[in-house]
């Protein structure tokens, strides 16, 4: 990181839990991108996600989860943190922008005071929230309880 700001690049900041990787995380990841700097994700460790999503959260192991987004071309580095929110990590790198998803506006980003007293500035990013690990989760149960009973009717 260090050589990236002495190379005058903007440091940018994403997180989440991306339990299963889906189209709305790629354009998450893609827009934090093109904001024009290095994009560092920040996964939340199997224990905060636990907390986060409850029990079976999540399905892939946080070193998996970490493996998979560094392998992204949007990706430039990927850390694994414990806490629920990313505000120690956002004091440590001290990003020039923080970027969220489009569930937030720039006004209700958990960790905005913090970003802007770091000097930053938080960006919402992506597409629609029209995607989710939980939602599909859920659909999957639901195809798998119908399935289940149309398999015990023969």
């Amino acid at each position: 990181m260090r050589q990236w700001r002495l190379a005058g690049d903007k440091i940018i900041l994403t997180n989440g839990c991306f339990d299963l990787l889906h189209v709305g995380h790629v354009r998450y990841l893609r827009a934090a991108k093109l904001l024009g700097g290095q994009v560092i994700v920040a996964v939340n460790s199997d224990a905060s996600t636990r907390k986060l999503k409850g029990e079976g959260r999540p399905r892939v192991p946080g070193a998996e989860r970490a493996e998979i987004l560094a392998a992204l071309s949007d990706v430039d580095a990927v850390t694994v943190f414990d806490a629920l929110d990313v505000t120690e990590l956002i004091r440590l790198l001290r990003p020039d922008i923080h970027a969220k998803g489009t569930d937030y506006t720039e006004e209700n980003v958990p960790e905005r005071d913090v970003v802007i007293a770091c000097g930053g500035r938080v960006a919402i990013v992506g597409d629609p929230k029209d995607h989710s690990t939980t939602d599909l989760l859920r659909n999957d149960l639901l195809k798998n309880e119908v399935l289940r009973r149309e398999w015990q009717k023969s």
